[in-house]
């Protein structure tokens, strides 16, 4: 008969999970709650609720929220300086805003996905792909049936 889980019975179950779902070193979780490491461990991969487990995932979730907000209103902010700046006449003042609320913009684009700012290569027109594909034309001048075949798949390639 399998022995019961002394955390599940433990009755400071529900703050032992919550400091499992934080990822509390498992020590520390012993010291404080009077039970093993080695249970603690266990119950975290055996036992802890799903709904607990996704809840680390639900935290992140608002913490990115809060910063799309704060976000959001700092370009607010931005804006409403650029306008108050242009009104008075301060034009130095209001490209510096102007910069402001871009920068806010392409930050808040970048974030929601719909600015990737990744590096993008373009292999097809690099001078070291040129170079490697005339050489194994060169090498295949003597095979035409292979030549055609590779010629073939290397336009599809290119195509996408």
């Amino acid at each position: 008969m399998p022995r019961r889980c002394t955390i599940c019975a433990h009755p400071e179950r529900a703050a032992i999970d919550q400091a499992l779902v934080r990822r509390s070193p498992y020590r520390d979780i012993a010291l404080r709650f009077h039970v093993t490491a080695m249970a603690a461990f266990r119950h975290r991969e055996d036992h802890l609720p799903a709904a607990l487990a996704q809840a680390e995932d639900a935290a992140a979730t608002v913490a990115a929220t809060d910063l799309l907000a704060e976000l959001r209103a700092l370009r607010a902010k931005a804006v409403s300086l650029l306008l108050a700046a242009e009104r008075q006449g301060d034009y130095r003042t209001a490209l510096a805003g102007i910069r402001e609320a871009r920068g806010c913009l392409e930050l808040l684009a970048e974030l929601q996905g719909e600015l990737d700012r990744r590096p993008a290569v373009n292999l097809i027109m690099s001078p070291e792909w040129l170079t490697v594909r005339a050489a194994i034309f060169a090498a295949l001048v003597d095979e035409p049936i292979a030549r055609a075949r590779v010629a073939a798949r290397l336009v599809a390639l290119e195509a996408g």
